[in-house]
């Protein structure tokens, strides 16, 4: 893909705080490819830059690498539910012997059968 095509298929944003150093295009084959451009102090990429080399890698390799590993570790400690050990017990013993319906749910139940079917 030439230059002047990759600034054509550039698929506009709306513009956030967040969202103001990102630039997304397509490729030729349909696959989306992502700029993401930071500001950071000499002595971090000089870091980077070292801590990528060490490994063998390039530094885009490694800061998206690192970054990925950090997004998805702070997606799991939102997600990931914690309970203390009596907490754990009673979901437990819901799970085992869970309450028997009350009259809502039996009707969500009859409604959800009567629209959508029994799939």
């Amino acid at each position: 893909m030439t230059m002047s095509a990759a600034k054509q298929a550039r698929v506009s944003r709306p513009r956030t705080k967040a969202s103001k150093a990102v630039t997304v295009a397509k490729r030729g084959d349909g696959a989306s490819l992502a700029r993401l451009e930071a500001r950071l102090p000499a002595d971090a990429l000089d870091l980077l830059k070292r801590a990528a080399e060490l490994q063998g890698r390039t530094l885009t390799d490694f800061v998206v690498s690192a970054a990925r590993a950090a997004a998805i570790q702070a997606l799991k400690d939102e997600i990931v539910v914690r309970l203390d050990t009596e907490s754990s017990r009673f979901v437990a013993s819901l799970l085992d012997n869970p309450p028997a319906p009350k009259p809502a749910l039996k009707r969500a139940f009859t409604q959800h059968k009567r629209l959508i079917g029994s799939h």
